[in-house]
């Protein structure tokens, strides 16, 4: 086939995906997980119910591939907030801000539907990332003796992510704020 006929395709393909997506990102935000439809999210996306099922199984598919475009654009935000800073510990602490009030905003994703998304492969995939940005941020301030290194920096990447997982039930941002500055207190460089 000629390389426009290909380029259309995929452009068409890349556009019923889209659409798909962003039609069920605002009919979770509208209605939540539980209550969607292949119908609900064809008419939303404009798109005939045959034409969806071309592309998705059901609905449990676009979830994973609506919740996998959400956790790729959070990884994407994180290592843009760690580049805007100048110093290894400033980087860290704009990353470690920004996952905190992240993880704060997943209302909700204790049961059902959710929490098994929470459990996909692509979900390990990403932790697996945040954690070696992480740890690499950790290492390189270890390095400048920014940050302790008496504990390996995959520890402290470790603990970072399991104390900020706590955001998720704070009652506000100066709460999260006050998390995030407790948990970079144990990453200091001893003396």
């Amino acid at each position: 086939m000629p390389r426009l006929w290909n380029d259309t395709i995929d452009a068409h393909r890349r556009a019923v995906r889209d659409a798909t997506l962003d039609a069920t990102a605002a009919l979770v935000a509208e209605h939540g997980v539980t209550s969607l439809t292949m119908s609900q999210i064809a008419e939303k996306a404009g798109i005939g119910r045959a034409t969806l099922y071309k592309y998705f199984p059901d609905v449990e598919a676009i979830l994973v591939a609506w919740h996998d475009r959400q956790v790729t654009h959070h990884l994407h935000h994180l290592r843009e907030v760690g580049e805007r800073a100048h110093s290894t510990a400033d980087k860290l602490r704009a990353v470690l801000h920004a996952y905190a009030r992240l993880s704060r905003g997943r209302e909700g994703h204790g049961t059902g539907i959710a929490a098994a998304l929470h459990r996909g492969e692509h979900v390990v995939e990403a932790h697996r990332h945040l954690h070696d940005f992480i740890r690499d941020l950790l290492t390189r301030g270890a390095a400048t003796g920014e940050l302790r290194d008496d504990v390996p920096a995959g520890e402290l990447a470790d603990y970072c992510l399991h104390a900020l997982e706590a955001a998720d039930d704070l009652p506000s941002d100066d709460a999260v704020h006050r998390l995030v500055g407790v948990t970079l207190d144990g990453l200091r460089a001893r003396p």
